[in-house]
């Protein structure tokens, strides 16, 4: 719509976050609907009352009514104006673009009307003291048709502002969302720095969370830039990114001592424990001695390398223990943690091998002075599974009392192996261990499918 034949106007809605974001185009003066004709024109005579003088009234009076539609379509675009300008803003979708479009559409008839309009204004002088009865209804008739179609466009841009409802809804959304996000984003930032200023007075480099904190130095110039400059949608993703990267970054920062704290806790333990470990691995040996004097070798000779591969692990684990204490001394941390998980790792597995010679020892003589209390015992969960396993039935499922009778003919034989005159015990432990694994998952087995309604 042109400029020249508007009349001043001041827009008095207002939206914030359009204002905060600036995307949104301040409206412009309306035009100023001239009023004056453009020429002096037609007779000589002059009119004085009568028919004439009511003509031009008439005529005055769709001037009138064609001007006020005029300022409503106007006034009706521009407001549409800035709904189009948020949804571009935001939203690149096709139904967004296809919006755009149909709003230019709607411009070039708009600017179509309003030409028709404003030449209709400018082909009649109405206040000519000369005019005459016939161009004043003549005027009257062309600024009729001219209101007639500003009200019908003004029609079809009302129907397609509502169309608008869920496009302009989803916009602002968006848009009261982006200052709020913005303003995280630098207050997150702010907290990082403010934790890593901490951490190094207490004497912590933290040069990796440095380096990190750096690298979001670029995101927050372009955060700084807006959305105008590099889009709403992309803008919040930035502004989510950056407040989860610093977040992660105070947080690190915050526990920084604490995690040093407890690097230096775990070097001190784990040194303890591997000086205890040492200790430990020299007694295998006389076990070992103890177990190849009194047992057959069977029992024993699995047990054979533990004394080696003990002492072995335990240095590892100490020269580990070294290369931590030097990533603590760099407040190298990952690298520090690593290693001590590694030297834990060393230390359990040392720790169980010690620990199973002087258990095999244990074990062997409780059994070579009374075997008859492991018998029972294991022979006490096969019939337990047994009794089960019959719980109203008549006859077991196959499926339970196949490897529960395989399992009494394997303990029977376990037995049987204890006869002689060098019997291997830890054979018969072994075996008579495995029968019980066995009828502990026909139990579970059974009441399982007892759960599940099966019988």
């Amino acid at each position: 719509m042109t400029a020249t034949h508007a009349r001043p106007h001041a827009r008095a809605k207002a939206s914030a976050v359009r204002d905060v974001l600036a995307l949104m185009l301040l409206p412009a003066p309306l035009v100023a609907l001239a009023l004056a004709g453009s020429f002096a024109g037609g007779g000589t005579r002059r009119w004085f009352g009568g028919r004439g003088e009511s003509q031009r009234a008439d005529a005055q009076a769709a001037k009138d009514d064609a001007a006020a539609a005029f300022y409503e379509l106007d006034t009706a675009q521009r407001d549409l104006r800035i709904s189009i300008e948020t949804i571009s803003a935001v939203d690149s979708s096709p139904g967004a673009r296809r919006a755009v479009d149909d709003f230019a559409a709607l411009g070039r008839r708009i600017d179509e009307v309003s030409h028709a309009y404003i030449t209709a204004v400018d082909a009649h002088d109405l206040d000519r003291d000369d005019l005459d009865a016939s161009v004043a209804s003549r005027a009257r008739g062309e600024l009729t048709r001219a209101k007639d179609e500003l009200v019908r466009v003004k029609g079809e841009l009302d129907r397609f502002a509502q169309g608008l409802g869920p496009l302009l809804d989803k916009a602002e959304t968006q848009l009261a969302r982006l200052a709020p996000a913005v303003e995280r984003a630098r207050q997150a930032l702010l907290s990082a720095s403010n934790a890593l200023d901490s951490a190094r007075g207490s004497g912590l480099r933290a040069d990796d969370l440095a380096a990190r904190l750096a690298a979001l130095g670029p995101e927050l110039t372009k955060l700084n830039q807006g959305a105008g400059q590099h889009g709403v949608a992309e803008t919040l993703q930035r502004a989510d990114r950056v407040l989860r990267d610093a977040e992660g970054v105070r947080a690190e920062a915050e526990r920084l001592p604490e995690r040093a704290a407890e690097t230096d806790k775990r070097l001190v333990s784990l040194r303890t424990r591997a000086q205890a470990l040492t200790n430990r691995a020299e007694s295998v040996e006389p076990v070992l001695s103890e177990l190849r004097r009194r047992f057959s070798a069977a029992c024993w000779q699995d047990l054979q390398p533990v004394p080696e591969q003990a002492a072995l692990s335990v240095r590892q684990a100490e020269e580990k223990l070294r290369e931590a204490g030097k990533a603590r001394d760099e407040q190298r941390w990952a690298d520090a943690t690593a290693l001590l998980s590694t030297v834990r790792a060393l230390l359990n597995a040392t720790d169980e091998a010690v620990s199973a010679a002087g258990d095999r020892l244990q074990r062997l003589n409780a059994v070579s002075k009374d075997p008859q209390q492991e018998i029972e015992r294991t022979r006490f969960a096969v019939r337990d599974a047994q009794r089960l396993a019959m719980t109203g039935r008549s006859t077991p499922d196959p499926r339970h009392a196949r490897p529960l009778d395989d399992s009494v003919a394997r303990l029977d034989r376990a037995v049987a192996s204890l006869e002689g005159r060098h019997p291997d015990y830890w054979h018969f432990l072994t075996e008579a261990e495995a029968v019980r694994r066995t009828a502990a998952r026909v139990v579970e087995q059974i009441r399982e499918d007892r759960g599940a309604g099966h019988h």
